[in-house]
C-alpha cells in the first residue's frame, strides 16, 4: 500500500490529523485515510455518504459546523472527487 500526503477520502492533511491516521483492521495507522474518515477498517461516513457529490456536501455540512465558511470549505473540499476513494463514483 502507498502512503498518501492526504486523506483519500474526505482530503485532509494526514500530517494534520491528530491520532496520526485512521486505523486498519489490525490496528495498525492507515497510511491513506484520517481518523475522521476511517476506523479498524471501516469509514465512519454515513452508509448514503456513497458518491463524492455526497461526500462534499457532507464535508462541507461538517466543516461549517466547526467554524469554516461556505467558501473555505468548498474550496477545501473540491479535489474529493479525485481521491482513491471516491474515483469512478461521481
Amino acid at each position: 500500500m502507498s502512503s498518501s500526503k492526504f486523506c483519500q477520502s474526505c482530503g485532509f492533511p494526514l500530517a494534520k490529523d491528530r491520532q496520526g491516521g485512521g486505523t486498519e483492521a489490525d490496528g495498525s495507522i492507515s497510511t491513506r485515510f484520517c481518523s475522521m474518515c476511517y476506523e479498524r477498517g471501516r469509514f465512519l461516513t454515513p452508509p448514503e455518504i456513497d458518491t463524492a457529490k455526497k461526500m462534499q456536501t457532507f464535508c462541507v455540512e461538517q466543516m461549517k459546523k466547526n467554524g469554516y465558511n461556505a467558501f473555505v470549505a468548498w474550496f477545501a473540499t473540491r479535489s474529493i472527487p479525485r481521491l482513491e476513494r471516491w474515483k469512478g463514483r461521481r
